[in-house]
């Protein structure tokens, strides 16, 4: 069973690498690389893609923010996206590229640019009805969040998950509530969807959800909640590109709303669902 692959970018195309036999992560697939930023995605009807564009914005913003002379071709990566998910065998797949800070010489090439493709598995659709139940990793903090580094995964794993606690929160040093160590974080409170405004990863998913809510007419505030506001919440959710919005029904010890999934959420995730449907498209598309 094949549980990843690994592709250079090159101006030639696509250059199969090999995947170390014990990788269970993405992060195991580049050991003595020099890791420099990267995103993650998942595919839609196998080869299709929700705001690639976005993404490479992203991208291009945190190579300008690290002060790379370096120029990305985003043509041939592009193209190199595009072939490497329409032949993969997985139905759908989860997707990170990564902009090196040094070719992959270790790997035997010398590209800056890789593909990374596994399986995609969703969250169950319990998680969807029944919600989740988030922890804290109160020591891990992002060095500047406007950089989507990719040494932060890294330091993720410092801070396991484990039991009923699908993913640890981050909050600053006053305890306010930034975002998940792979997510975004939400609550609803007395109707107002609440988020913080920053400190906080620009979440691709974050930022078409952010853009939905005037037209569904929910108010919405950028300002975090403290983590001691757990049990005056109404809802709360996280987003990611793998997750869509999922749904928090505990955040610690501290229970949220009534213990299930709420309305104001409910109704953001099927906007969301239905803006995807409307907006899915290939990476060569412009």
């Amino acid at each position: 069973m094949i549980n990843f692959q690994l592709f250079a970018v090159t101006s030639g195309g696509l250059q199969e690498l090999p995947v170390p036999t014990e990788a269970t992560t993405f992060e195991e697939l580049y050991p003595g690389l020099s890791l420099g930023v990267y995103s993650a995605m998942r595919t839609f009807e196998h080869n299709r893609f929700l705001d690639l564009d976005a993404h490479l914005a992203r991208t291009y913003q945190s190579i300008r923010l690290l002060g790379w002379d370096y120029a990305f071709d985003e043509a041939t990566f592009r193209q190199g996206l595009h072939d490497a998910c329409t032949r993969s065998p997985f139905p759908e797949a989860r997707v990170r590229y990564d902009v090196l800070a040094a070719p992959a010489t270790p790997l035997g090439t010398d590209s800056r640019v890789l593909i990374a493709l596994q399986p995609f598995s969703p969250p169950t659709s319990e998680m969807y009805s029944n919600g989740i139940k988030l922890g804290f990793a109160p020591t891990l903090h992002r060095e500047d969040p406007l950089i989507k580094r990719a040494d932060f995964p890294l330091k993720r794993r410092s801070h396991p998950i484990g039991g009923v606690v699908y993913e640890n929160l981050l909050t600053d040093e006053a305890g306010h509530i930034l975002e998940g160590t792979s997510s975004n974080f939400y609550a609803v409170k007395d109707g107002v969807f609440r988020t913080a405004g920053d400190g906080v990863l620009e979440g691709i998913t974050r930022k078409i959800i952010l853009g939905l809510l005037p037209g569904l007419g929910i108010p919405c505030q950028l300002e975090a909640v403290h983590m001691d506001e757990g049990g005056e919440l109404d809802e709360a959710a996280i987003s990611s590109a793998s997750r869509a919005l999922l749904p928090v029904v505990q955040i610690g010890e501290q229970v949220i709303g009534t213990g299930k999934p709420g309305p104001i959420c409910q109704r953001i995730l099927a906007a969301y669902n239905e803006y995807v449907g409307e907006n899915v498209k290939l990476a060569t598309e412009p």
